[in-house]
């Protein structure tokens, strides 16, 4: 079960993207090559020319981050990152066991993004906004760079 936000537009040309925990990290971190253009990425889904869905992994892992790193607001940080999500996915138990088919075929693959993968692939959603390599060769995904001006701007964002 997905979660879209009320009153949202209906659906456009715009490509449903799948935005990674280290987007939201990235744009709310300290100084980082990644802070400038995730910053960028974090105001196009404010502004809805960039449809991002996610999953609730997402907020656990930024609510978790933060908390590590001692942030007083890391539970808003979760809230804010959700609310500009487009779609927010739930956990289930085929999302999970498709996470673990996932890690079984690709056994370097972090657990998380195992889950991310799998939220991603069970949605129908074929393009991943990350940093992170770990979704390079995962068939049915294409992973995007942030850093890849081109490829976001393709996305809709003019990050």
């Amino acid at each position: 079960m997905s979660a879209s936000k009320e009153g949202a537009a209906p659906p456009s040309k715009t490509p449903r993207v799948y935005v990674d925990t280290n987007v939201f990290l990235y744009a709310i971190g300290t100084e980082h090559r990644y802070r400038d253009v995730c910053q960028g990425l974090v105001r196009a889904l404010g502004t809805r020319s960039l449809r991002g869905e996610t999953s609730v992994e997402t907020l656990q892992e930024i609510v978790h981050h933060r908390r590590r790193r001692g942030d007083t607001d890391a539970t808003e940080r979760g809230r804010q990152a959700l609310a500009l999500c487009h779609t927010v996915h739930t956990l289930d138990a085929t999302v999970a066991l498709a996470s673990l088919d996932l890690i079984d075929r690709h056994p370097s693959l972090p657990t998380r993004d195992a889950v991310h993968a799998a939220t991603a692939l069970a949605n129908g959603i074929v393009t991943v906004l990350s940093a992170d390599q770990d979704f390079d060769g995962i068939a049915g995904l294409t992973r995007v760079d942030p850093l890849d001006g081109e490829a976001t701007a393709a996305l809709g964002s003019s990050g």
